[in-house]
């Protein structure tokens, strides 16, 4: 079936194509040579339609437009020009034969760029003459033409702005007369076999007083201007012009603004230097309007870094007009460079100041502002503020100065813009609006872009201005041994500076984004807007105006009623035709109130021009030598109010133009890309190009990446458009592909810096605030400073989902880019802390497992916002554990390699504390040096390291229990089993390397020891014991197998220690599954169920659940339903076959009785005679009672602690091996220090029955009774803890499964110990 058109049209319509990457580039820029509505495709060639006699005016404005666009072509081929005679190559003394051919391929180079100067040499003086011609047409005393109008003014200036500035640049440039030298040179040597090179010798001498002499282009232009003597009115008429669009602001966009400053110097010379007096100028100027001006510019921008000084270039062209010389008034204004420095903070300032004890008066005198007279302000201030005061007279060229009033306009704007789009939509989607409304809407959004270009065009041009400040006044601070470039640009904005400019580059890309996207929306009201505009004059006031005011004056009557002619709409009109309003003149007012249909018709860039030429000869009435402005004539006839009238509609004509030609406004005011050229000083530093550190554009990114300001890092890819600036000037307005290349290297570069600064960014932010999350909250509540520890957020989020960012034309994913660049970091960073462990000793696992926890967690954040790799994943890679079949790990191995290298021999044993310690006397163990890393790769910033670190040497000083559970939950259930494998493997190894050392020890026991006499007393007992051991030959041997059996000790100490950690995660994993399981504790340890039969709560919960949706007439896929109740049936059996889970310690010392068994016969021999040997027995408890008794003794003794070397894992090395040979009663009935102590007991209790003093009898002993007794309670907690662990009427073990849990009570057989199984029994 069929869906119809409307339905299908209706369900695409909710489709939405918008994807969530937010704005936060400016708008983008395409490589276009479209026209715009300023540059009019016609010419101007429709003018002659209205017939108001402009064919010669429209003529020569054409002619002046084509030489303006041909001059700038011209400016971008000198501004562009790089010398050539560098790229030359030398010729080495053994190819001097080829010198000729040399020389003639260097001319044939040479050539082609001279023939570009010629060519520029040929335009100029074209370009004088024409302009020199076209001003002297109507500077005749007689008026035969029209004109000159606005829009021919406005032509005269742009030309001759483009001779100043080829000029200019002319000047600037040392590599086209170095280049052109090197020509000349060539050409000697390679005309003298031609023939007739008497005209090219000519052209050549030509072209060198061109090139050789400073402003000639002006110079030539001055001769061809007064070849007659009557264009001195045109060049007042230009100033007046100038200084009025200067004054009242009539330039719309900046860079007519720019035009202005740069020409007026020129003019006032070309003025003055005039045969007649020159003082006639300044009768319609006054010279304090000229010196404010200059005053308050005294820096021009002209090229991107080269800047113009109103001050310098008349000082300088008073060399060559003596006339102007004296201008005293003029010449003394100061050059940038001549500004003293405080002067060039405070200047200009329109004020000054005086200081009384207690209030600071101030004057401020602006003396001439929107043509109105002189005003004084007058202020008093409290003196305590003169100091803040004395900052506001910072130069208005550095925009640190006005960002505040610059963020407060660009708030209000937006919040207003916003609001009129809403309004203009709404109006939009309403059907049958009321007019008035419709009217009032449209013309609010008329009116809103207006203020958007004007504060475009003004943040543009303190961007504009501030650049050429810059370069006027270069740092001074800076080493000799820098470039001009990097004193004017790197070491010439400080770092409040940079963030200032990087915020209003910000500002104007986002209102430029903002505006340009809203472009269709807005066409239709500001096309009705302006249609209504024009209309509304032309229909109504002008009608007014011709019933009262020029109603007797009919040559002005004639020129208002050609106004109406060429520009009313009577289709838009309601009322009555332009004849019948005529005979209605006399008619009522109600009869004169024009209506009009909003249509979107707006006037073309003709009818434009010829309203401004009427409204000029209505105002001036075509005479140019009329004494004051254009609007300010005080001898004109015209009412005041119908005065004020005629001036707004003319300022309003030049705004339409722009408007209309949206989109290029919009390009051209938020076009930055001259931040980056620098050809001059390339040029003047002699380097090919500068290092990316001196570029404007980047310095801007790395200060918002560098910034404290987190807010500004939303606004980190905004410079980058800069880069998309230039390549668009580069291509379409320069039209140099080098330039192009260079770019696009740079971008290149750059970029990949970016986006590695910008995830280092991103990665310390995510990694100090799951640092911050992680701390503990008793610590913070203890700090006196906790504010240190927070983290402030950044957005980030923002960036993390661009996808395509713009960049010369190119789509780049910037989210893809950051995201294989942060997998790559967190592996770094586990790599990083696995290469600082294996530095460390053991103790530092629980400063690896929270730096773990912490990139964790940093990981989970940063999860929420960017897919990454799977940290686990990660972990695995890093910890090459990644195949099936791996069950070790980098960590465990690296365990293990410290247990048996530092922790086991080295570490003692404290069996109060449960800890394990460093000894004192222990071996320096050689390590590699700890790696040092960022903050970053440790928890992102200095405070949070240094708190993270102050609980890490918590830890740092012994081994416990907290390092047990970072090991577990470190190893985890699959590398866990093979570490506890290998350390049962070293117990054997142990054993089996004891073994000989204790038969030697044994060989050097006597034949029979008896039981120590009572009547000895203790003093006898020791002396009598020391002589059965005579074992002073064997103390290395002895040595070892104390450290052996400590070794042995420790090791099942450490897994007591596992035991109850694992017992502990076995308890709390079976409080979660044991509900869903259907189990409960039992006593005895035993399971017991909540059912008698059937399935345990979670199968049935999914069994019922699977029914119920399978029984829904409705259930999409049955199947998946009862794959899931298979599912939770196979995650019952899984989770109750881990529950039977076991001791690690008694599974360790069952493996450790089967390793003894093998031994069993050697250390634990039969009696021959069935009864206890007493005196002749050399079983492994008589052994170890003589080396406990022996280090006893050692440890009794201040000058050698035996102790602080063994620790008390001895004890249990050897009580534990002593129980499972069965020998715990024997050792308790005759060991040495036990019978010691029973002597010491009966000696005691003998001596208090005489009444005498019992410590007199154990005087000297003290020390070592109390170390025995010291022992003996040791030895019994080992082995009541033996017995309850491991009872020997029924000598089991524990079988570890794969999934590393231990099989609680599974009887096997021992086989052969080779870390497969349990060791044989007898082998």
């Amino acid at each position: 079936m069929a869906v119809p058109v409307e339905e299908a049209i209706a369900a695409l319509s909710t489709f939405s194509l918008d994807d969530e990457q937010p704005e936060v580039q400016g708008p983008g820029v395409w490589v276009s040579t479209e026209r715009g509505a300023t540059d009019s495709p016609i010419e101007y060639s429709d003018v002659s339609a209205y017939r108001l006699s402009l064919s010669e005016d429209t003529k020569a404005l054409n002619q002046l437009n084509i030489l303006t666009q041909e001059g700038k072509e011209m400016a971008s081929v000198l501004y562009t020009y790089r010398s050539c005679v560098k790229a030359l190559p030398q010729l080495p003394d053994s190819m001097k034969q080829s010198q000729a051919d040399l020389y003639l391929e260097t001319y044939q180079v040479l050539d082609l760029e001279m023939s570009r100067l010629r060519e520029i040499q040929r335009w100029q003086a074209s370009a004088s003459s024409k302009l020199a011609a076209d001003m002297q047409r109507f500077s005749r005393p007689e008026r035969r033409i029209n004109g000159p109008t606005i829009s021919h003014l406005w032509s005269m200036l742009k030309l001759l702005d483009v001779l100043v500035q080829l000029d200019h640049l002319k000047n600037a440039k040392a590599s086209i007369p170095n280049d052109f030298s090197w020509y000349k040179r060539t050409f000697t040597q390679v005309s003298g076999q031609w023939q007739d090179t008497d005209s090219m010798r000519e052209e050549l001498d030509d072209l060198q007083i061109f090139l050789s002499t400073r402003w000639a282009i002006l110079l030539n232009l001055h001769v061809e201007m007064f070849r007659v003597n009557n264009v001195e009115d045109i060049l007042q008429v230009l100033i007046v012009f100038v200084v009025e669009s200067l004054e009242l602001d009539f330039a719309l966009l900046f860079p007519e603004r720019h035009i202005l400053l740069r020409v007026l110097p020129v003019l006032v010379v070309l003025v003055t230097s005039s045969e007649k007096d020159s003082e006639s100028l300044y009768k319609r100027v006054k010279i304090n309007r000229l010196i404010n001006i200059f005053k308050n510019d005294v820096v021009i921008p002209a090229f991107p870094d080269l800047h113009l000084s109103p001050a310098a270039i008349l000082k300088e062209l008073s060399t060559y007009f003596p006339k102007f010389s004296s201008q005293t008034r003029l010449l003394t204004l100061p050059a940038p460079h001549e500004l003293p420095p405080r002067e060039a903070q405070e200047y200009p300032s329109n004020c000054f100041c005086v200081f009384t004890h207690d209030l600071m008066l101030i004057w401020i005198d602006f003396p001439f502002f929107c043509g109105l007279p002189v005003v004084t302000f007058t202020a008093y201030v409290p003196l305590e503020c003169n100091l803040d005061m004395r900052d506001t007279y910072q130069r208005h060229y550095l925009i640190i100065n006005h960002i505040g009033a610059i963020r407060a306009e660009h708030d209000d704007f937006t919040i207003r813009f916003a609001s009129a789009m809403n309004q203009l939509l709404l109006l939009k989607s309403t059907d049958g609006s009321d007019v008035d409304w419709s009217k009032e809407v449209k013309g609010n959004m008329y009116d809103m872009i207006v203020e958007g270009f004007q504060l475009l065009s003004r943040w543009t041009a303190r961007i504009w201005e501030q650049c050429a400040w810059k370069f006027s006044r270069p740092c001074k601070d800076a080493s000799p041994s820098f470039s001009d470039y990097e004193k004017v640009v790197r070491y010439n904005y400080t770092a409040e500076e940079r963030r200032g400019l990087v915020e209003l580059v910000s500002y104007i890309k986002s209102v430029g984004s903002m505006m340009q996207r809203c472009d269709t929306l807005v066409a239709e009201a500001l096309w009705e807007t302006i249609h209504a505009e024009v209309q509304d004059f032309v229909q109504n006031t002008l009608a007014s105006m011709l019933r009262t005011t020029f109603r007797k004056k009919k040559d002005l009557s004639r020129i208002l009623s050609d106004m109406r002619t060429l520009s009313a709409d009577w289709m838009a009109n309601t009322n009555k035709s332009e004849s019948e309003l005529q005979s209605s003149h006399h008619g009522g007012e109600e009869s004169r109130a024009n209506i009009f249909y909003p249509r979107a018709v707006a006037p073309t860039a003709a009818q434009v021009h010829c309203l401004q030429f009427l409204i000029y000869e209505v105002v001036s009435g075509g005479n140019l030598r009329r004494p004051g402005g254009l609007f300010g004539n005080s001898g004109s006839e015209i009412p005041v109010n119908d005065l004020k009238q005629l001036e707004t509609f003319f300022y309003k004509l030049g705004f339409f133009l722009h408007i209309l030609d949206y989109s290029v406004t919009v390009a051209t005011l938020t076009d930055l890309g001259f931040l980056w050229f620098r050809e001059f000083y390339l040029e003047s530093s002699r380097v090919i190009q500068f290092p990316i550190e001196c570029s404007l554009p980047w310095m801007l990114v790395d200060c918002v990446l560098e910034s404290p300001n987190s807010g500004l890092l939303e606004s980190v890819l905004i410079p980058l458009d800069i880069y998309n600036d230039s390549a668009q000037q580069a291509l379409v307005l320069l039209k140099q592909r080098f330039l192009y290349d260079e770019i696009e290297a740079e971008v290149d570069h750059c970029f990949d810096i970016f986006v590695s600064k910008l995830c280092e960014t991103i990665f310390t932010y995510y990694k100090s605030w799951a640092a911050s999350e992680l701390l503990d909250p008793s610590f913070l509540f203890a700090s006196d400073n906790a504010e240190k520890y927070s983290v402030q957020p950044i957005r980030l989020n923002m960036l993390l989902k661009m996808t395509r960012v713009k960049l010369l034309g190119r789509m780049i994913n910037l989210r893809s880019l950051i995201t294989e660049r942060m997998n790559k970091v967190f592996r770094e960073n586990i790599e990083f802390l696995f290469d600082r462990f294996e530095c460390q000793d053991l103790c530092a696992i629980v400063e690896v497992e929270k730096l773990l926890d912490i990139l964790k967690h940093s990981h989970e954040l940063l999860s929420r916002d960017l897919s990454v790799d799977s940290f686990s994943l990660m972990l695995n890679e890093m910890q090459e554990n990644i195949s099936l079949v791996s069950f070790s790990s980098r960590l465990a191995s690296q365990i293990w390699s410290e247990m048996q290298s530092d922790f086991l021999p080295n570490f003692i044993l404290c069996n109060t504390t449960q800890r394990f310690i460093r000894s004192s006397k222990a071996v320096p163990v050689q390590k590699p040096s700890i790696p040092s890393a960022k903050p970053s790769f440790y928890c992102g910033t200095q405070d949070l390291n240094s708190a993270h670190q102050s609980f890490a040497r918590l830890h740092s000083g012994f081994f416990g229990m907290p390092h047990m559970f970072s090991i577990v939950r470190l190893l985890g259930s699959r590398s866990l089993p093979w570490l506890i494998r290998a350390l049962l493997d070293h117990i054997s190894n142990k054993i089996t390397l004891l073994e000989p050392m204790i038969t030697g020890l044994q060989e050097s026991l006597p034949k029979s020891i008896g039981l120590l006499p009572f009547d000895g007393g203790v003093t006898g007992c020791v002396r009598l014991v020391k002589e059965h051991l005579n074992w002073e030959t064997k103390s290395e041997l002895k040595a070892e197998v104390l450290h052996g059996i400590k070794e042995i000790g420790s090791v099942l100490y450490w897994m007591g220690l596992l035991d109850i950690v694992l017992r502990e995660i076995d308890t709390k994993n079976f409080m979660q599954t044991a509900p869903w399981l259907g189990l409960l504790p039992g006593a005895d340890g035993q399971i017991l169920t909540t059912q008698d039969s059937g399935d345990s709560p979670v199968v049935s919960l999914f069994k019922s659940t699977a029914a119920a949706m399978v029984s829904y007439p409705g259930c999409p896929s049955p199947t998946s339903f009862h794959i899931m109740s298979k599912q939770a049936e196979a995650a019952d059996l899984l989770y109750k076959a881990n529950l039977n889970t076991g001791s690690v310690l008694e599974y360790a010392l069952a493996f450790t009785s089967a390793a003894l068994d093998k031994y069993c016969s050697k250390w634990s021999a039969a009696p021959k005679t069935g009864f206890i040997d007493i005196t002749i027995s050399k079983d492994f408890y008589r052994i170890y009672s003589g080396l406990q008794i022996g280090y006893l003794e050692e440890s009794a003794e201040v000058s050698s602690n035996s102790h602080e070397r063994l620790g008390d894992s001895v004890a249990w090395g050897g009580c534990t091996i002593i129980y499972l040979l069965g020998q715990q009663l024997h050792f308790e009935l005759f060991d040495f220090s036990y019978q010691i102590l029973n002597i010491a007991e009966v000696e005691a209790a003998s001596v208090i029955q005489t009444h005498k003093n019992s410590h007199f009898a154990m005087q000297g002993w003290e020390v070592l009774l109390e170390a025995m007794k010291k022992a003996r309670r040791l030895n019994n907690h080992v082995f009541s803890m033996l017995k309850a662990r491991c009872p020997l009427e029924e000598k089991t073990a524990c079988a570890i499964k794969q999934s590393g849990a231990p099989l609680h009570r599974i009887k096997f057989e021992n086989t052969v110990s080779a870390f497969e199984t349990l060791p044989q029994k007898g082998s």
